[in-house]
């Protein structure tokens, strides 16, 4: 064995139940408004307080609105939902940050840009992309609700232990090809149930060269693949990202802690149940053409000429199509755009800005496209100010919403309208994902860009 998985692993077991599962001691459970209502509520019925409250961070994401949020939320599910959570943590004393704080944002951004999310930890919150604080070198996944009861009441959960699983990709990633087109890549190769009962370490040339940003996306993804959760080891780059965060320790302290961090990876001789490798050279910038992220194809190619090419069962394969209007064997290059949608837990972060912003210079914004850029969290938008992204992105026909989960999913007022296509940088093209009816193509943040300026699908690679 030795493999990080199981170093970090072993550490939290606080006993093992014979023939049954581990319970696993937790360091931080996050907490957003859609999956936590009924978890305070079993508290509140049994009478318990949180265990360690400390340990316990919320905030609202999912429902929250990307415009005018000093005004009451006009939806009355999501007011509900967003003032609950508000009410629940005061009462349980925990940390809120709530809407128009400057440390509101996306669950998933915020954690590890406050270094709340730090190398070693066990993660932990009713959401399944907490896969991305993975990218810290923690072992990090999402959990139902009545999980989140059981953390709050006693800062343990019981979890049967997976596999452990190491994806290589070695080489170096060819222009304009990012971590969202790798974890699209390696989603088309392993469809998206080829990790189901893994947890997966990404490893390889890439992934050491992946910056924090880039390692989030890729861990954002796992769980698209089936995986548990999704990590990659600490390094020199996770250090560096850390250093002087607000939660991060400091002096003597970060000292310490780097000098443990730095033992936490797999040793030479680790055994894995499941090794894979890939090679660079063989991934271009991607997009998906059908109704779950594992349905892409590289920018230039085709959709496959059939259910059997897409590794992929008939009647899906022929649903997915007819639902999202293409046709097998069909080049999507060209195909015209209604939406483009720049921001989630994947890529709400400023490097996705600085990407976009890097396309969309010095040219306009498609007339007939609508655009929604949605910032991660308000640290990012003040990034996005800091460096002047914001006078690019204006000068070019875009306006910058407030934070949240947006167009993401469809609990909030960012709707893509029935029909419409929308390429999106989001995690999830399922059918009616961003709204009932929506269609959604799958992207980074450069072919989202491109996308944006010239109405049609276009390989960004034209303008880099």
């Amino acid at each position: 064995m030795n493999t990080l998985f199981d170093k970090i692993w072993d550490k939290h077991v606080v006993q093992q139940v014979e023939d049954g599962p581990t319970q696993l001691y937790i360091d931080r459970l996050y907490c957003h408004e859609v999956t936590s209502p009924q978890a305070f509520d079993g508290m509140r019925a049994r009478g318990l307080k949180c265990f360690r409250p400390k340990q316990i961070y919320c905030m609202p994401d999912h429902n929250t609105p990307t415009h005018d949020q000093d005004k009451p939320i006009e939806d009355p599910v999501s007011k509900k939902q967003v003032d609950t959570l508000a009410k629940n943590a005061a009462e349980f004393g925990l940390t809120h940050y709530g809407m128009m704080s400057k440390d509101n944002g996306i669950i998933h951004v915020v954690g590890p840009e406050k270094g709340l999310s730090l190398p070693g930890m066990t993660i932990v919150c009713g959401d399944s992309h907490t896969s991305t604080h993975g990218a810290m070198g923690a072992v990090a996944f999402g959990i139902g609700t009545s999980e989140v009861e059981m953390v709050m009441a006693s800062q343990c959960i019981l979890q049967q232990k997976p596999k452990s699983m190491r994806i290589s990709i070695n080489g170096m990633l060819g222009k304009g090809v990012t971590a969202k087109d790798v974890a699209l890549y390696l989603m088309s190769k392993l469809t998206t149930s080829g990790a189901t009962g893994y947890f997966v370490e990404y490893a390889g040339d890439v992934v050491k060269a992946l910056s924090m940003e880039g390692r989030l996306t890729l861990c954002n993804l796992s769980i698209e693949m089936g995986a548990r959760g999704g990590f990659v080891a600490p390094d020199e780059t996770t250090f560096e990202y850390l250093k002087g965060r607000e939660f991060a320790p400091e002096g003597e302290e970060w000292d310490k802690a780097v000098a443990y961090w730095k033992t936490l990876k797999s040793g030479d001789d680790a055994v894995f149940d499941k090794e894979l490798t890939f090679d660079a050279v063989d991934i271009e910038p991607r997009i998906t053409y059908g109704t779950n992220p594992g349905m892409g194809i590289g920018i230039t190619e085709n959709i496959p000429a059939n259910a059997q090419q897409a590794n992929s069962p008939e009647a899906g394969f022929e649903k997915a199509l007819n639902y999202m209007g293409f046709e097998a064997g069909q080049k999507l290059l060209g195909t015209k755009v209604d939406y483009v949608f720049l921001g989630a837990c994947t890529n709400g972060r400023i490097e996705d800005f600085r990407a976009f912003a890097s396309i969309v210079k010095g040219r306009r914004k498609a007339d007939d496209v609508v655009a929604w850029l949605v910032p991660g969290s308000w640290a990012v938008d003040k990034q996005i100010r800091e460096e002047e992204l914001d006078k690019v992105l204006e000068a070019a026909g875009f306006e910058i919403r407030q934070p949240g989960c947006s167009a993401c999913l469809a609990m909030n007022d960012d709707k893509i309208p029935a029909g419409k296509l929308s390429v999106s940088t989001s995690n999830r093209n399922f059918e009616g994902r961003q709204g009932p009816g929506a269609r959604t193509i799958l992207a980074s943040p450069l072919v989202a860009a491109a996308a944006a300026v010239t109405g049609v699908i276009t390989d960004p690679r034209e303008f880099l």
